[in-house]
Parts: C-alpha cells; sequence; structure tokens
C-alpha cells in the first residue's frame, strides 16, 4: 500500500507517519521509485501499536522505542516485554526519604512478600501502593491485611483473567497491544465499577432504612 492507503487505514496523517519514521519508530517503505514507496501489513500493525502508546499510554518518544526495541528483540520473553511495558506506563512516584514513606514501602514489600507474587523490586507499583499506604495513615486510616484482603484478592482474580486472555502465538506487538489496553483503559473501567458498585452498596445499606426513618 502507499503511504496514503497506510495513513486512512492506521488513522494517522501522512506527516505523522513521517515523523515516526524519522524518529526510528516505524521502517521505511520498499522503496518503488524515487519518492514512493510501499507499506505493508507489518507497518500497519506497527503504527497501531504506536498509536495506541502514544494515545493510551501517553508514552514520549523514548519510552515508546524502548517498547518497540524489547517488541524486536526475540530474546525478550513476554514477561520481561510486559514488564518494560508497565513500567514504561507508570505511575511514577518519586521515593522519599520521609520516614513514613520509608515504612510503608517496607510495609509493601513485606506485603507482596507474604502474597508470593513474583514482583521485581523495582516496580513502579510498590511505590505508588506505598504513598496510597502513607496517605491512608495520615488520614487515620491504619493499613491492615484485613482490610486489603478483598482488594487482594479482586486484583489477584483481575490480573489472571487479564493474562489468561493474552495469546502466547499471536504477534507480540499485539500482546503489548492487549497488555497496554489492558493496564490503562481497563484499569478506568475498574475504578468506574468499583464506585458502581460502591454507590449500590450503600444505597442498599443505608438508603432503604433512612427512607423508613423519615418522618411521612
Amino acid at each position: 500500500m502507499q503511504i496514503s492507503e497506510l495513513s486512512d487505514r492506521s488513522g494517522l496523517t501522512v506527516q505523522t507517519i513521517k515523523f515516526y519514521i524519522r524518529e526510528n519508530l516505524l521502517p521505511r517503505g520498499t522503496p518503488t521509485g524515487a519518492t514512493r514507496a510501499e507499506y505493508d501489513q507489518g507497518h500497519l500493525e506497527r503504527l497501531r501499536l504506536i498509536r495506541a502508546l502514544r494515545e493510551v499510554g501517553d508514552l514520549p518518544v523514548a519510552a515508546i522505542r524502548r517498547i518497540l526495541a524489547a517488541v524486536e528483540d526475540e530474546d525478550v520473553g513476554l514477561h520481561e516485554l510486559f514488564g518494560t511495558t508497565r513500567d514504561a506506563v507508570g505511575p511514577h512516584v518519586a521515593a522519599s526519604d520521609d520516614p513514613h514513606w520509608r515504612a510503608a514501602r517496607q510495609d509493601v514489600d513485606a506485603l507482596v512478600g507474604e502474597l508470593g507474587w513474583r514482583v521485581a523490586d523495582r516496580a513502579p507499583a510498590r511505590d505508588l501502593l506505598a504513598r496510597a499506604f502513607v496517605a491512608l495513615r495520615r488520614l487515620g486510616y491504619p493499613v491492615t491485611l484485613a482490610d486489603l484482603r478483598p482488594y487482594v484478592r479482586a486484583a489477584a482474580e483481575v490480573a489472571e483473567h487479564e493474562i489468561a486472555r493474552v495469546d502466547d502465538e499471536a504477534p507480540r506487538a499485539r500482546a503489548v497491544h492487549a497488555m497496554l489496553v489492558s493496564t490503562v483503559l481497563y484499569e478506568q473501567v475498574l475504578t468506574a465499577l468499583h464506585r458502581l458498585a460502591q454507590e449500590d452498596a450503600s444505597a442498599r445499606r443505608f438508603a432503604a432504612a433512612e427512607a423508613e426513618n423519615r418522618p411521612a
């Protein structure tokens, strides 16, 4: 296909495609003339991944380049490839010398160890959870395993569901695309469902009783 068709099918402008070529994010097409080149399905799949990384993951070019390099390196397994994508997406929380922060991070590490989860020490989610622990404690809510257990169960079940849906026989770029969608978009779905379910639970526990107790 010509670059104009590639633009139509990818939803990206010709100028954007040329920018990705200049930045070595997209391979050049096969020359068919002095100013023309032919592109194939591989170019289209690559553009769809780049677009997802830019629009869904909100990633800079340098981060996208690292992910694409991992996609192309067949020596990088899917687990490491997904880790590279998750680390790039973040969110990234700056560590602190504050003793409350250090204590919270130690608690996170202890929790991960107790659960037996195989999580890298550098995983950004460790720092994200530590920040939440600090905020909870400052508001007077102690963090206990009993409080966390429902969230742990829900998170584990969702993660198992997401990983089970990954087709390890599919092209690596497509697998990364699926992981990106799960990490970013389905986290938004999970947050929305949590709030809807919370409103329903509140209505069932409190609203009916409050309505009965109102004066006629």
